[in-house]
């Protein structure tokens, strides 16, 4: 049973990953490059002097190579990011393909604990509530951002979209799976919560990106999740009966 649920979590998250990655270097690698480029041209505006001893300039909550003095020669080394071209290819598709593997094994386990048996109509049903719960619900609150765009600081935003996506998911849970009256209040409850709460706001500093970028980019971003995740229903739900398969018995030889 678990080789049978490893293989074809490898199987859909690979698959997941090739339709995925090719959707990103068509629609959302440009949409990022423009941003950076803006961000680059903003970066190096000159800047009118302060009182202040010390100008730190972030953009989009990353500090790109500001003044230290705590540090020999006062420079920060910019954080790590892989070169423009192939280099950047390469790790966007190692990343959504590490992304789609664990997924995958992940709706795998659900359907297994969920008592359900995985083929391709109910894999994709499940995997759209993964949509739901990992992409969707928590873009109502922060929706994908590119580079120099003002975000809230990281750990608060992670730790609201954790809590965002688990509530969503034992919500969607308590509705579509238990499907009794109170339970269904109480998955109502647990969709509604994250948002009554609220995300974690950022600041709202003028920003030199164009509008237009920051609403493609959350659009289609979410328009690429949706189709990764209903690949990896629909491929998991395949390879498991593929999996499933057993090769034909030979009869063993009677004596006479």
């Amino acid at each position: 049973m678990i080789i049978r649920l490893v293989s074809a979590a490898l199987v859909a998250g690979l698959l997941a990953a090739v339709v995925a990655t090719g959707l990103q270097l068509a629609l959302t690698s440009p949409l990022i490059i423009a941003a950076e480029r803006y961000e680059t041209q903003a970066s190096a505006a000159p800047v009118r002097p302060t009182p202040a001893s010390l100008i730190v300039r972030v953009h989009g909550g990353h500090d790109h190579g500001t003044k230290d003095p705590s540090v020999a020669g006062g420079e920060v080394a910019p954080d790590w990011q892989p070169g423009p071209g192939l280099p950047r290819m390469a790790f966007t598709a190692l990343a959504t393909l590490v992304g789609g593997v664990g997924y995958a094994f992940l709706l795998g386990a659900v359907l297994l604990a969920c008592n359900r048996e995985p083929n391709p109509e109910t894999g994709l049903r499940f995997a759209i509530g993964g949509f739901l719960a990992v992409a969707l619900a928590p873009a109502l609150g922060l929706a994908p951002e590119l580079p120099g765009m003002e975000a809230a600081p990281l750990a608060d935003r992670q730790f609201w979209w954790v809590m965002t996506a688990t509530a969503t998911a034992m919500g969607l849970y308590l509705i579509a799976i238990r499907r009794a009256p109170i339970t269904i209040a109480g998955g109502i409850v647990l969709l509604v919560a994250p948002h009554l709460a609220g995300a974690p706001e950022a600041s709202h500093a003028a920003s030199n990106l164009p509008a237009s970028y920051a609403a493609q980019f959350a659009a289609r971003s979410l328009g690429i999740a949706f189709v990764f995740w209903a690949v990896i229903g629909l491929a998991y739900g395949w390879a498991w009966g593929l999996f499933g398969k057993t090769r034909p018995t030979h009869a063993r030889p009677t004596h006479a």
